[in-house]
């Protein structure tokens, strides 16, 4: 397959936490804690508004059980009006080896975001989810694929990262460069993502 232009949010992101009725309050308060603080690293990261919100949200962050993820399909239509019976059985079905995913989508049909639904396990340990939120949350600014040539990254299925790295980092910097535009192709992008990414490393190479 040819390689997918380039595809990021130009309205502002509005992270909003959703969680399932088995997930304790507790539990609740320090995912709402970490995720805050997290958006707010990310603002400061892309130079793009992100940010979390109670309520209005357009990215929107599920913390469901298994019996709660399946039954979703109303929470989801509420979140997202127009959302497609492929998504809803897309996330009603995910394999016991997924912890977490995101799936961002363009109402425009254009190459620019303007919602997205992360799905976390609730059952997951603490580690794991703060794991998923990190990798799910920058996924869905913009960041969809896994490679194994990210190295250290989020972004490496074959290893485990748990925080983001200065390589995460960078990739956010870079595909929010003003230099950069939604739709970009590859051969279009390459030569400014290594300009880029050459002041990022401190100089010309």
């Amino acid at each position: 397959p040819s390689p997918a232009p380039l595809r990021r949010w130009s309205a502002p992101v509005r992270v909003q936490m959703e969680f399932g009725a088995s997930v304790p309050a507790s539990q609740q308060a320090a995912d709402r804690a970490f995720v805050q603080s997290y958006t707010q690293r990310l603002a400061q990261l892309t130079r793009h508004p992100v940010s979390s919100t109670p309520a209005g949200g357009n990215f929107h962050v599920l913390v469901l059980s298994e019996d709660e993820r399946r039954a979703s399909g109303p929470l989801l239509r509420r979140l997202v009006p127009g959302i497609d019976l492929a998504t809803e059985r897309l996330i009603a079905d995910i394999p016991l080896s997924v912890s977490c995913l995101v799936l961002a989508f363009s109402r425009q049909g254009n190459d620019e975001y303007s919602d997205a639904i992360a799905i976390i396990r609730a059952e997951l340990p603490d580690l794991s989810r703060r794991a998923c939120f990190y990798e799910e949350i920058a996924q869905g600014l913009g960041l969809p694929n896994d490679s194994p040539r990210a190295r250290p990254s989020l972004f490496n299925d074959a290893a485990e990262f748990a925080v983001m790295t200065r390589l995460d980092e960078d990739l956010l910097r870079i595909l929010y460069d003003p230099r950069l535009r939604p739709g970009m192709r590859a051969t279009e992008a390459r030569p400014i993502v290594t300009r880029i990414a050459s002041e990022l490393m401190g100089g010309e190479s």
